[in-house]
């Protein structure tokens, strides 16, 4: 039986050294070359054939292509299955990938190009954190290439990523989440956004931000007291919005929290369908929407200037670090400080495993805080006796004053006096001469 396809070398432009490469003709009749990048005979061979079954089968594989148009045939395949804020994502990431490495046959690609790929976006200025978001998603491109048949092996499969520091979890004191309430009331203005609602409504369920700002008045049951985070679908009065895990899920409204969500509706014009978009904002968008200006990705964030007007409302509160975000985190974490379950607080913030509300929500309880210093000393009395720190304390006071007795043994042995001070008493006068 003739073979369809061939096993050849390549050298290299040096002649030291060279790498193997299929060549075949496809169903086409069109001569195709790949090079396969390495110079392993029996994996090469391997690969040969898998490539001759594949033919045999009338199973025809992609041809060679360079990396930018291996991206755009990715987020074609991709684009209706995950959310296009994640394709925007990886399209970034993979465009820094070709601007270092270069546009190179996606075929080529190796586990050395991922590493140059790190430290030469770290030397770049970029913090490790950016790194490990940007290899995570190339690493999913060509993940996606070898579950389709287009490549063997995944080349970013074993790269070590930077390591990135936990990052601190900030919660709001009582008192900031008080005084953001009362800053945003006094901002207020009364065609904008109404920020002190929202901040209370993101304070007390836990909902994001996108999950509010693309919440309609049908979500809500003020019968049940509930509201719904679900997916919207493009409408003549919706626009196409997906939450960020696929599940839907249904929280539960206070007594209050129903009552000002009620008072809200009432201000409202009709034929408002948004509980937080306000209306000249709403018919800016349907504006847009009718002439094709606006995208799925516009609206996770359709109030404009979010980022600014809250920046403002945390300077006026007198809090200088903090995010939208946080209250969320806030709201989660007071949740499992009341007695809600660990799993209980995973499925109201939708998670899909109680590692991501862990890692990024829930701050150390206080009253662990309490306990473990009660725990810490409960021992050392056992261990030490209660006289334990008083002795301590008594010891570092008395080197302090010996150490200041030999740095300085004159002044220090004198009375203080500055230029305001009485002159020094005659027996004083004797000492100094």
């Amino acid at each position: 039986m003739n073979e369809l396809v061939r096993l050849r070398t390549r050298p290299s432009r040096d002649g030291k050294t060279f790498t193997y490469r299929l060549e075949y003709t496809d169903e086409d009749g069109k001569r195709r070359r790949i090079s396969l990048g390495h110079a392993d005979k029996r994996k090469a061979e391997r690969q040969r054939a898998q490539k001759e079954r594949e033919l045999r089968m009338g199973i025809v594989g992609p041809v060679s292509m360079r990396l930018s148009d291996f991206l755009e045939d990715s987020l074609r395949r991709s684009r209706g299955q995950v959310r296009e804020s994640t394709l925007t994502q990886r399209s970034i990431a993979m465009r820094h990938f070709i601007k270092v490495i270069g546009n190179i046959d996606y075929l080529q690609v190796r586990h050395e190009h991922g590493e140059q790929f790190i430290q030469a976006r770290l030397d770049a200025g970029r913090s490790p954190a950016t790194v490990h978001k940007e290899l995570r998603g190339i690493r999913r491109v060509f993940q996606l290439a070898k579950e389709r048949r287009q490549i063997e092996e995944n080349p970013f499969l074993l790269i070590h990523k930077p390591r990135v520091p936990r990052k601190a979890i900030n919660i709001y004191s009582d008192e900031q989440c008080a005084q953001l309430i009362k800053s945003a009331g006094e901002l207020q203005r009364k065609e904008r956004l109404d920020w002190r609602l929202l901040i209370i409504m993101a304070l007390y369920t836990g909902l994001r931000r996108g999950e509010w700002l693309n919440a309609t008045w049908s979500d809500v049951n003020f019968d049940r007291q509930t509201i719904v985070v679900a997916p919207k679908r493009s409408t003549d009065k919706t626009w196409e919005w997906h939450i960020k895990d696929t599940e839907r899920r249904t929280l539960p409204l206070t007594d209050e929290i129903s009552a000002m969500l009620a008072e809200h509706r009432s201000r409202q014009p009709q034929g408002y369908p948004y509980v937080f978009v306000p209306p000249s904002r709403y018919d800016h968008i349907q504006k847009r929407r009718r002439q094709g200006n606006w995208t799925v990705q516009d609206g996770t964030c359709p109030v404009n200037n979010f980022t600014r007007q809250w920046q403002v409302i945390l300077a006026h509160a007198g809090i200088e670090l903090g995010e939208f975000h946080d209250l969320r985190c806030t709201c989660l974490t007071r949740w499992f400080e009341n007695g809600l379950s660990e799993y209980d607080v995973m499925k109201l913030a939708g998670h899909s495993d109680f590692g991501t509300t862990h890692r990024f929500y829930l701050a150390v309880r206080r009253d662990l805080l309490d306990r473990a210093r009660r725990a810490s000393e409960a021992t050392m009395n056992r261990d030490f006796g209660t006289h334990l720190a008083r002795t301590l304390i008594s010891e570092k006071n008395e080197e302090g004053r010996q150490s200041q007795v030999v740095e300085n043994p004159r002044v220090t042995n004198y009375p203080r006096c500055d230029s305001n001070a009485q002159p020094l008493a005659p027996e004083a006068n004797a000492l100094s001469n």
